[in-house]
C-alpha cells in the first residue's frame, strides 16, 4: 500500500484509523494492558500506569494546530491547555502537571506569542495544574505559517475509565451542546461572519466531571470528549471496540440553532463537528437519570440522555441514528477532510 498523506489522515476519521493501524498498532507490542493499565491498543484518550500502592498515573499527549489561531471563545493557547486537561479527565484522572512544546514560525509577532501563552497559563492556574517544563523551537516561515503547541498532561486516578467497559443496557449522555467549536472554526475558514450570530467555541476544562465520576465511578463505563470527528467518531469507535450496536435519538442530541444553520449551509452534519467543552458518557441504564441530575447540578445544565447501547449480534459495530421522523439510518464513521486544522 503506497500513496501519500492527505489532510484526511489527520482528521480523526476512517483514514486516520487505517493509517494508525498500519503505522503504529500493527508494529508495537502492548505492554501496559498486561500490567493492569490502559495501554496503546485501547486507543483511548491516553494511557494509565498502575502504581504499586494502588491507583493509576494517567498520561495523555496531544498536538494542537488551529486556523485561525484566535477565534471567538478562545485561542490556540486555551485550546491546548483545555484539550490536554480534558483528555486526562475523561479517563477519570485529576490533572496535576503538564509539559508543553511550542513550535513557532519565523516572523511571528512576539506580542501574539505572549497572548497565546498567557491564555495557556491562565487555564493551568485556574485548574491547579503545574507547568513542569517543555521546549521551544522556531521554524523558517517557509515551513510553518503560525504556531503548533504540543502537550503532555499527567494526572492521577483511583480507578481509570476505559471505553472498553461500555456494555449493552448502558445509556449515552452528552454533557452539553455539540459542534460549537467545529462550526465556529469552519465558518471562519470559509470567511463567514460569526460575531453576533451566537457562534463561539465551547472550549473549557471538563474538570467538574470528576465530582460526578467520584460518586458514580462503578456506573460510568466510558467517557470521551468528542473533538475531531465529533459525536459520530466517538460512537463508531465505541461500537467497534465493544462489538455492540449504539442507537442515538436525533431529536435528543443538543445542537444550537446557529451551529445547525452553519453546518447545513456548508453541507455538513453537526454530529461530525468537534466540541472542546463537552463530553460523551456511557453509564449504567439503571442510574442514568440520577447521573444526569448530578451532571446538571455540577455545571452541565444542558446535559441530555441521547441514546443507548444494545447487543451487537450480526450488526455489531454499527451506530444507528433514529431520525426525528421515526426512521433509522446508519451513522457512518467520519471520512475525508471535514474541517482542516481544527484542534
Amino acid at each position: 500500500m503506497g500513496g501519500k498523506l492527505t489532510l484526511a489522515h489527520g482528521a480523526g476519521g476512517r483514514e486516520m484509523g487505517e493509517l494508525l493501524e498500519r503505522l503504529v498498532f500493527s508494529r508495537v507490542e502492548e505492554r501496559l494492558g498486561t500490567l493492569g493499565g490502559v495501554g496503546l491498543h485501547a486507543a483511548d484518550d491516553g494511557a494509565t500506569i498502575p502504581l504499586p500502592g494502588g491507583g493509576h498515573v494517567v498520561v495523555s499527549a496531544d498536538a494542537y494546530t488551529v486556523s485561525p489561531p484566535v477565534f471567538p471563545g478562545g485561542d490556540i493557547g486555551k485550546l491546548a491547555a483545555c484539550g490536554s486537561i480534558n483528555d486526562v479527565v475523561v479517563m477519570g484522572g485529576r490533572p496535576v502537571a503538564m509539559l508543553d512544546t511550542i513550535v513557532a514560525a519565523e516572523g511571528l509577532d512576539v506580542e501574539f506569542l505572549e497572548r497565546v501563552f498567557d491564555s495557556f497559563l491562565s487555564v493551568l492556574r485556574s485548574e491547579g495544574v503545574a507547568l513542569l517544563g517543555g521546549d521551544f523551537k522556531v521554524m523558517p516561515k517557509s515551513s510553518l505559517d503560525s504556531i503548533v503547541i504540543s502537550t503532555t498532561c499527567i494526572g492521577f486516578a483511583e480507578r481509570p475509565i476505559a471505553d472498553v467497559e461500555l456494555k449493552p443496557g448502558d445509556k449515552l449522555i452528552v454533557t452539553g451542546y455539540l459542534g460549537d467549536h467545529g462550526a465556529t472554526i469552519l465558518a471562519l475558514q470559509h470567511g463567514l461572519e460569526v460575531e453576533g450570530e451566537g457562534l463561539a467555541s465551547d472550549v473549557k476544562p471538563l474538570t467538574p466531571l470528576l465530582k460526578v465520576f467520584e460518586k458514580w465511578r462503578s456506573s460510568v463505563h466510558a467517557a470521551r470528549d468528542p473533538t475531531r470527528g465529533g459525536l459520530a467518531a466517538v460512537l463508531n469507535e465505541w461500537a467497534k471496540k465493544t462489538r455492540t450496536v449504539i442507537v442515538v435519538e436525533e431529536s435528543e442530541v443538543p445542537v444550537r440553532p446557529a451551529v445547525r444553520s452553519y453546518a447545513e449551509l456548508l453541507g455538513l452534519d453537526p454530529l461530525y463537528l468537534a466540541s472542546e467543552g463537552a463530553a460523551v458518557l456511557g453509564v449504567s441504564g439503571d442510574v442514568a437519570e440520577e447521573v444526569l441530575k448530578d451532571l446538571r447540578a455540577c455545571g452541565f445544565p444542558d446535559a441530555r440522555i441521547v441514546g443507548e447501547v444494545r447487543e451487537g449480534g450480526r450488526y455489531a459495530g454499527l451506530v444507528l441514528l433514529r431520525t426525528e421522523v421515526g426512521g433509522h439510518r446508519i451513522l457512518e464513521p467520519p471520512t475525508g477532510e471535514l474541517v482542516p486544522r481544527i484542534c
